[in-house]
């Protein structure tokens, strides 16, 4: 009798601690689950704001392209004259390699010199360029100045930085009219022209 005593305790104690252990591994794995990320037609996961405001670091061969609804001319003040941004005011450049309305930068390069995707039809201010658009190898909408496709630079880390410019003697600031913006030697901070359209 006190042998079945035992054998039935050892089993109800050997249920709970399975019961329990399978208890935890539930708990452990409600904490990954949540809302899922969207997903756009080309089946890559969209940030929440569609990228406007992606920081550096972003891979665009990830997915995380940037996009923008708007282009806007800003004047510089280190003689590289007006330049284009996008809508929250991230530098914006031109790829010499680039033909007029096709871009070459895919792959790793497009990680770090993300393209710009269109955000419904852009708007734009001050800008006199054609803004249009092209359609990438993977199906989404890269904006074009001039047919030029534009990029935002990875190793730009804020607001108002041109640290992509001149980078391999390919990369450039964007003007306004869609040409690569260049310094100009005789411009100076205090100039009310502070550089020359470009090439």
């Amino acid at each position: 009798m006190s042998r079945q005593r035992i054998a039935l305790a050892m089993a109800s104690g050997v249920a709970s601690a399975l019961l329990l252990a399978a208890c935890g591994a539930s708990t452990d794995n409600s904490a990954n689950t949540g809302a899922a990320a969207p997903v756009d037609q080309a089946g890559t996961t969209v940030p929440a704001d569609g990228g406007a405001t992606a920081t550096a670091g972003t891979s665009a061969g990830s997915g995380d392209m940037v996009s923008t609804d708007m282009l806007m001319a800003k004047q510089t003040s280190d003689g590289m004259g007006t330049i284009v941004t996008d809508a929250k005011g991230w530098t914006l450049y031109r790829y010499d390699k680039d033909q007029v309305n096709m871009s070459m930068c895919t792959g790793s390069c497009a990680q770090t010199w993300m393209p710009v995707m269109a955000q419904g039809t852009p708007k734009v201010m001050n800008v006199q360029g054609k803004v249009s658009t092209v359609t990438r190898d993977d199906g989404m909408k890269q904006i074009t100045l001039a047919g030029w496709p534009l990029y935002r630079y990875m190793g730009d880390t804020k607001v108002g930085d041109m640290n992509g410019q001149g980078k391999d003697g390919t990369w450039y600031a964007t003007t306004p009219a869609g040409k690569k913006a260049v310094t100009t030697s005789a411009a100076s901070p205090s100039s009310s022209m502070s550089g020359m359209p470009g090439m």
